[in-house]
């Protein structure tokens, strides 16, 4: 679990699709809440990060930490500090597929 949360945040921090991608399965679902967000696919998944990232611009910071893992599916809680955008408290619910890549993420964002 931890080497994905930290793949994840790599992806971030760097926008290459191919980082991005590889998170991920094929038919993966990416939802957010409370922006509505529902991204179907993983191309629809690394076109939707694409599209955020001049948020990373002026820098950032994230850390995290598991709360729990039951079987497939791990709940993480995060917080985000964008210089630009403010502090967003995060909650994950992650749950995994094949060759450990991502199939279903779920994210609540509340900014503080």
């Amino acid at each position: 679990m931890d080497a994905w949360v930290e793949r994840y945040v790599r992806a971030w921090k760097t926008a290459d699709p191919e980082d991005i991608a590889g998170l991920f399965t094929e038919e993966a679902e990416y939802h957010e809440w409370p922006y509505e967000t529902s991204w179907i696919g993983r191309a629809a998944i690394v076109d939707g990060w694409l599209g955020r990232e001049a948020w990373q611009q002026g820098g950032w910071e994230f850390e995290w930490s598991v709360l729990a893992v039951n079987g497939d599916t791990a709940a993480i809680e995060g917080t985000g500090v964008y210089r630009k955008l403010g502090t967003f408290a995060n909650l994950w619910t992650v749950t995994f597929g094949e060759k450990r890549r991502c199939s279903v993420f779920r994210m609540w964002n509340n900014e503080r």
